[in-house]
C-alpha cells in the first residue's frame, strides 16, 4: 500500500511539474531581462537623452521581437497582462516608497497648488480629451465605442507618468518644482483611478448634473477616507514599534512590519471599498500617507541600522516594480494578438494616435499654466511664484502616460487581458501606441529640455524660514499662565497672519502641536535636533 500510494503522489508531482515548468521558465527569463535593464541602465547613467524608463521600454521592444520570432508570430509574452497584478502587487510598493521618500516640508507646503493641480487638472484634462474623441474620432472613421468608453477615454489619458522628468530634477537644487511635479503625480493617479471607477456606476442614459454631483462626492468621501485610514495604520505602527522596540532583538523585524502594515494598509482600503463596490479606488492614497507617516514617526523609532536599510529595500522594491512595468510595455507594442483582432486601418490608427496626443497637449495646457497663475496669486506673499520655465516642465512632466493609462485600458476594453471586440482591441493597441511614443519621444527630450530651460540654477528658497527661532516666536500657542487680554491680543495677531500666509501659519501650528503631543506619543525626534 506504501509503495502504491508513492507512485500515485509521484505521477501527480510530475504532472503538477510539467505545468508548472513553462511558468517557471517565462519568469526565470523574465527576471533576466530584469536584471539586464538594470545593467543598462546603470552604463547608460550619464547619457544625457536616456533614461531607465526609455531603456526599460526599449528592451522590453526588443526582447517582444526576439520572442515573437522564436514562437514563429503567436506570441509576444513572456508573461500574460493582468490589471490586478498591476493594482495589487505593482503599484503598492512605488506609491508606497513615494510617500517614505518625499520631503515632507515641502509637500505640504505646496499642498494647496498640487491638489490644483492633480485633483482639478485631472477634471479639466478628462473633459477635454472625452469631448474632443467624442467629436474627432467619427470625423476620421473611427466608430463604434459608447457614451461610458468616452467618458473612459478622457480619464485613462489624464493619467500621467512622471518618472522620467523625476529622474532628471533634483528635490535639493529644485525644490519647489520637485514637490509640485511630484505631489501632483501621485494625486493624479489617484483621482484617476477614482474618476474612472466612478464613471463606470454612472449610467450614460440619465447623464445630468446630479450626476457630476455625485462623482465629486464619491471623491470627497474616497480621499477623506482613505487618507484617514493611511494615518491611523501608520501611527498604530509607531505607537507599537515605540513600545516595543523591534531592535533589541532583530532589525529584521523592524523593517518586515513596517512593509507589512504599509501593504495590509492597502487591501483594508480594497476590502473596504469592494464593500462599497467600488474597486481600486483609495488604495493609493491609504498607502500614500501611511508611508509619509511611517517616515515621520515610525521610521525613527527602530535601530539606525534599520533606518539606513529599510529606506534602501523601500526604494529597490519600487525600482524592480517600475522596470517590471515599463518592460511589459515595451512587449505589449508587438502582441500580435490584439493586432490581428483590432480590422483598423494603419491611416485611422495614425488619426487616433495623433487626435488622443494632441487632445493630451492641449488638455495638459488648459489647467497648468492657468492654475499656475491662480497659485501664484494665492500664494504670493508665502513662497517664490511658479515661473514660467517651471509651468513649462510641469506642463512637459505630465505628457508622459504609464502603466496606470495601460491597467485602466485593459480595465475597460478587455476580460482579463482578452478582447474579442475589433473596436475595443483597436483602443488597446493604441494605447499601448501612445504610452509608448509619449515615453519615448516626450521622455527622450526631457533632460535636454530641462537643462535648456533650467541650467544648474537653483530654486530661490522661501523668504521665511520655517525653522527659524524667530518665526515659531511669531505665533505662540495661547498660554494658560498669562492673561486673557494677552491671549487675546496674541490670538488676534494670529488670525492676521492666518489671513495673510495661510499656509506657513498652518505649518507653524501644526509644527508645535506635533512636538507637544504627536512625537511624545508615538516617537520622532524633537523639532530641535531633527528636521522634517
Amino acid at each position: 500500500m506504501a509503495s502504491g500510494a508513492n507512485v500515485v503522489f509521484s505521477v501527480r508531482d510530475y504532472a503538477l511539474n510539467s505545468a508548472d515548468h513553462s511558468h517557471v521558465v517565462s519568469i526565470s527569463v523574465f527576471v533576466a531581462v530584469i536584471c539586464l535593464c538594470i545593467v543598462i541602465g546603470h552604463l547608460l547613467e550619464e547619457n544625457r537623452w536616456v533614461n531607465e524608463s526609455i531603456t526599460a521600454i526599449v528592451i522590453g521592444c526588443i526582447s517582444g521581437t526576439i520572442i515573437l520570432l522564436l514562437s514563429k508570430g503567436t506570441s509576444s509574452h513572456i508573461l500574460r497582462f493582468d490589471e490586478n497584478l498591476f493594482f495589487i502587487y505593482l503599484l503598492p510598493p512605488i506609491i508606497f516608497n513615494a510617500g517614505f521618500q518625499v520631503k515632507k516640508k515641502q509637500f505640504f507646503r505646496n499642498f494647496g497648488t498640487i491638489m490644483l493641480f492633480g485633483v482639478f487638472g485631472v477634471f479639466i484634462s478628462s473633459a477635454i480629451i472625452s469631448a474632443g474623441s467624442w467629436w474627432l474620432f467619427p470625423k476620421i472613421g473611427f466608430v463604434g465605442l459608447s457614451a461610458s468608453d468616452y467618458l473612459a477615454i478622457g480619464t485613462i489619458f489624464s493619467s500621467t507618468d512622471t518618472v522620467c522628468t523625476l529622474q532628471v530634477l533634483h528635490q535639493d537644487q529644485t525644490p519647489l518644482l520637485y514637490s509640485l511635479v511630484f505631489g501632483e503625480g501621485v494625486v493624479n493617479d489617484a483621482t484617476s483611478v477614482v474618476l474612472f471607477n466612478a464613471i463606470q456606476k454612472i449610467d450614460v442614459s440619465k447623464l445630468n448634473g446630479w450626476a457630476a454631483t455625485h462623482i465629486i462626492g464619491d471623491f470627497l468621501y474616497l480621499f477623506f477616507t482613505s487618507t484617514a485610514l493611511g494615518i491611523a495604520v501608520g501611527l498604530v505602527t509607531a505607537y507599537a514599534m515605540k513600545k516595543l522596540y523591534f531592535g533589541r532583538h532583530s532589525t529584521d523585524r523592524e523593517i518586515a512590519l513596517m512593509s507589512l502594515m504599509a501593504y495590509l494598509s492597502y487591501l483594508l482600503a480594497e476590502i473596504l471599498l469592494l464593500r462599497e463596490q467600488l474597486l481600486h479606488l483609495s488604495g493609493i492614497l491609504t498607502v500614500f500617507f501611511c508611508g509619509i507617516v511611517m517616515s515621520h514617526y515610525a521610521w525613527h523609532n527602530v535601530s539606525d541600522d534599520s533606518r539606513i536599510t529599510s529606506r534602501h529595500i523601500f526604494a529597490t522594491m519600487s525600482y524592480i516594480a517600475e522596470t517590471f512595468i515599463f518592460l511589459y510595455v515595451g512587449m505589449d507594442a508587438l502582441d500580435i494578438e490584439k493586432w490581428k483582432m483590432s480590422k483598423t486601418s494603419l491611416w485611422t490608427v495614425v488619426g487616433i494616435d495623433s487626435t488622443i496626443i494632441f487632445l493630451i497637449l492641449l488638455g495638459r495646457a488648459a489647467f497648468v499654466f492657468p492654475l499656475s497663475a491662480l497659485s501664484n496669486y494665492l500664494h504670493r506673499t508665502e513662497r517664490p511664484p511658479i515661473t514660467f520655465k517651471h509651468q513649462i516642465v510641469i506642463w512637459w512632466a505630465g505628457l508622459m502616460r504609464g502603466a496606470v493609462s495601460v491597467a485602466l485600458a485593459f480595465n475597460q476594453f478587455t476580460y482579463s487581458g482578452v478582447t474579442w471586440d475589433p473596436v475595443h482591441a483597436t483602443m488597446i493597441t493604441n494605447t499601448i501606441i501612445v504610452v509608448l511614443f509619449s515615453t519615448l519621444v516626450f521622455g527622450f527630450w526631457t533632460k535636454p529640455l530641462i537643462s535648456f530651460l533650467l541650467p544648474r540654477v537653483l530654486d530661490r528658497r522661501p523668504t521665511v524660514d520655517l525653522n527659524s527661532p524667530n518665526e515659531d516666536f511669531i505665533l505662540p500657542l495661547l498660554s494658560m499662565e498669562e492673561s486673557t487680554k494677552t491671549n487675546i491680543l496674541r490670538a488676534k495677531d494670529s488670525l492676521s497672519m492666518l489671513l495673510e500666509r495661510p499656509v506657513y501659519t498652518i505649518h507653524t501650528y501644526w509644527r508645535k502641536f506635533d512636538d507637544n503631543y504627536m512625537r511624545p506619543f508615538f516617537g520622532g525626534p524633537h523639532r530641535e535636533l531633527q528636521s522634517s
